[in-house]
């Protein structure tokens, strides 16, 4: 009986090297992101010509709720538990810019697979032949922790270095 045990040992300090991994796999993961300018038209479906109201697959939140024209991050999400009060935030640098502005969408994402359009619109954006340089999308948790994070291969390069000053 006591012959077995040292036969457990190496299963159990493998098991144990593994196990950070284990904990650190969240229970959310952003499955893909589509960043695209979307027209006011394009959200129209048929049951609204007869009265109904927007009604789409996708979860939708914008950043202006009385325009739908706009710059979209079409977004799927995969988690296992549902999460209430969760916020994305949404944070992009336009052409000619320096600073990142940011937005944040208020968001109860269900569990599961579940894709999501979120869009910077009205004032928000500047116009259809705009598109970001570079941008970075986090899904947060009520308590403000980081649950998920995708971002454009331009957010990750470090910001180019100033010009050097003439002195005369």
């Amino acid at each position: 009986m006591f012959t077995r045990i040292p036969c457990l040992f190496p299963l159990a300090v493998l098991a144990l090297a593994f196990a950070p991994s284990w904990v650190s796999a969240g229970p959310v993961k952003i499955i893909r992101v589509w960043p695209d300018y979307r027209d006011a038209a394009s959200f129209v479906r048929i049951g609204e010509y007869f009265g109904g109201k927007e009604n789409a697959p996708e979860l939708i939140v914008r950043s202006r709720e009385d325009s739908r024209e706009g710059y979209y991050f079409l977004t799927r999400f995969k988690t296992v538990d549902a999460l209430p009060g969760s916020i994305l935030a949404l944070e992009y640098v336009l052409p000619g810019d320096e600073a990142p502005r940011v937005q944040f969408f208020p968001l109860d994402l269900p569990r599961g697979s579940r894709a999501v359009l979120a869009g910077l619109t009205g004032s928000d954006w500047p116009g259809a032949a705009i598109a970001p340089s570079a941008w970075r999308l986090r899904l947060l948790g009520p308590a403000g922790n980081e649950l998920a994070r995708q971002q454009s291969f331009l957010w990750s390069l470090p910001p180019l270095p100033l010009p050097a000053t003439a002195v005369n």
